[in-house]
């Protein structure tokens, strides 16, 4: 069970307006400890499913598809990083949430760091999920090459569009938020982030190879979290599991509500 950290709320589908844009978001409602899930960088909310059923309905969900992913979420002139994290701030406003244990996975899991290191007084603890990296994997080649494999993916994706397994965007501004995403990812930007992380804040690591990265790239990349854990007390990894980043939150979603459980107990010992 639980802390009631909220008044309790009827479960709630819509639209949740933010700049030019809307988002397609849910609320599971109830007066259970508030969770707020940020999708990978083109995946939707139902990627969460088996993390939230895990989880139980002692627990208020909230999720919500980004700008110009889904079936719903409207598009914008804006697809950065930063609209990213005002999005955030944008649903869990419209929800009347004033604090939240945040859950990233991917993409998400930067954008969960940036916002719990801005809002810690509105956090009760993060959990990064295969995600939030500090490592100098984007130069000007692999901009280059990212580019590429986007104009190239273009025709599938833009034939899937209507069916919200790829996003709206087009290959120039997927690759953009992909490019963007590496720049921010660096040593010297996302290290200071983390290492001002002043909230409990759990790691579940996947394992293998991502899509797009080759080799072992992807396992030296998550290597850059022992030098995290041990500037700052208030990181540790929860677990490293068997599945690959695309897999881990169908197959070892156990362990990424382990971790959610734990951040809210620490949490609550501390108030």
């Amino acid at each position: 069970m639980t802390a009631n950290h909220t008044s309790a709320a009827a479960p709630w589908t819509g639209m949740v307006p933010v700049d030019d844009t809307a988002l397609a978001a849910t609320d599971t409602g109830g007066s259970g400890t508030p969770v707020v899930y940020l999708n990978g960088q083109f995946a939707t909310q139902g990627y969460w499913r088996h993390v939230i059923a895990d989880l139980g309905a002692d627990w208020r969900h909230i999720t919500y598809d980004e700008r110009g992913r889904g079936r719903k979420s409207k598009t914008s002139s804006d697809y950065s990083f930063e609209a990213a994290v005002r999005d955030v701030d944008a649903v869990l406003a419209a929800r009347g949430v004033e604090r939240a244990v945040v859950v990233g996975w991917s993409y998400g899991a930067v954008v969960a760091a940036h916002w719990v290191h801005r809002n810690p007084e509105r956090t009760m603890g993060a959990v990064l999920v295969d995600g939030a990296f500090p490592y100098d994997w984007m130069d000007e080649a692999m901009a280059q090459r990212i580019t590429t494999m986007f104009r190239r993916m273009s025709p599938v994706m833009r034939l899937l569009r209507p069916t919200g397994l790829t996003p709206r965007l087009n290959a120039a501004e997927q690759a953009q938020s992909n490019i963007e995403l590496g720049w921010l990812s660096r040593e010297d930007a996302l290290g200071p982030v983390l290492d001002a992380i002043t909230v409990p804040t759990r790691f579940v690591v996947a394992s293998g190879t991502s899509f797009g990265s080759k080799g072992d790239e992807q396992e030296r990349i998550r290597t850059s979290l022992t030098g995290v854990t041990a500037r700052n007390a208030n990181i540790k990894v929860a677990a490293k599991v068997p599945s690959n980043h695309g897999a881990l939150l169908k197959k070892d979603y156990p362990a990424i509500t382990a971790a959610i459980r734990e951040v809210a107990d620490l949490d609550r010992q501390a108030r």
